[in-house]
């Protein structure tokens, strides 16, 4: 397997190449693979499709601190899209939130790290998730507190594509709208794949970027596997000015394994051990972490 050497550091990261990066979520992604094997959970379709999302917003563009992660200037982050979160975590570990050996207790019992992020659990998030259509609620009102408050930190928060079938969500995008919430970024992991079906079939084949400009919102869509194109949107944040911004991420499914991408059944799945000797052999990377017993 390749070697990857980018070494992550608060002097370092600001300079770390796109060559650089986009190895980063293959080993990133070989990670998810390992610890949804070990934890015996799924969900690494949409871990897998929001991984480079996730290395642009934290390698790149938010404001974050691991050595204090309640900073007060920090940019604040819900993973909406809980179930998926063997990519988040990964993404901690990696950026120093979290020590890594923590990610070969993936879902475990008493786990730091449920198959479900908890604030309880991980004191270093911004909220727990897992009940989808509750988080753009919630960043909705953390970035009304911040600024009625005058802070200038931005709220960030990933959406899967099948959590906009839940009205609460558009309910938080007409608030967001109305108070003008330009501190506000949503991003939509737009996979086309949710539990048991296609977004497209479910959702009437209809436009995300023209849904939230219809809610009054400034909107974009983009190719969510293409590291610069991703870059260039977060930097035009945001997209209007006085208007809450929605990044529209087309990506695909199980992005990275060719017997998983655009696959429903991956929704559920947990990869057994061929499939995470082949998965990783197609990654060409090994994971940040092995099994007790193993090499790391």
């Amino acid at each position: 397997m390749m070697k990857t050497d980018c070494p992550v550091s608060p002097q370092s990261i600001s300079s770390l190449s796109i060559q650089c990066l986009e190895r980063k979520t293959r080993r990133l992604r070989a990670t998810c693979v390992q610890m949804a094997h070990d934890g015996g959970e799924g969900h690494l379709n949409g871990a897998l499709s929001c991984m480079d999302l996730l290395v642009a917003l934290f390698y790149r563009w938010m404001k974050n601190y691991p050595d204090n992660p309640k900073h007060e200037n920090r940019d604040r982050f819900i993973f909406s899209k809980g179930h998926a979160c063997t990519a988040y975590y990964a993404i901690l570990a990696d950026r120093g939130f979290i020590p890594m050996n923590w990610l070969a207790q993936y879902a475990k019992n008493n786990s730091p790290l449920p198959s479900h992020p908890c604030l309880h659990a991980l004191p270093v998030l911004d909220w727990s998730s897992g009940s989808l259509g509750h988080g753009l609620g919630v960043a909705t009102g953390m970035s009304y507190g911040l600024k009625l408050s005058g802070n200038p930190s931005r709220v960030v928060t990933l959406l899967s594509d099948g959590e906009c079938n839940e009205g609460s969500t558009w309910e938080g995008a007409m608030f967001a709208a109305a108070q003008q919430l330009e501190n506000l970024l949503v991003v939509v992991d737009y996979n086309r794949i949710q539990s048991v079906g296609r977004t497209d079939v479910l959702n009437g084949f209809t436009s995300f970027e023209e849904k939230f400009k219809a809610f009054g919102w400034g909107a974009k869509t983009i190719d969510g596997h293409h590291l610069p194109e991703i870059n260039d949107a977060l930097n035009e944040f945001p997209f209007e000015s006085g208007k809450p911004s929605a990044l529209i991420a087309k990506t695909t499914a199980g992005r990275g394994v060719s017997f998983m991408e655009d696959q429903v059944l991956w929704h559920y799945r947990v990869p057994s051990g061929d499939d995470v000797k082949q998965a990783l052999e197609e990654l060409g990377e090994a994971p940040l972490y092995f099994r007790e017993g193993n090499p790391s």
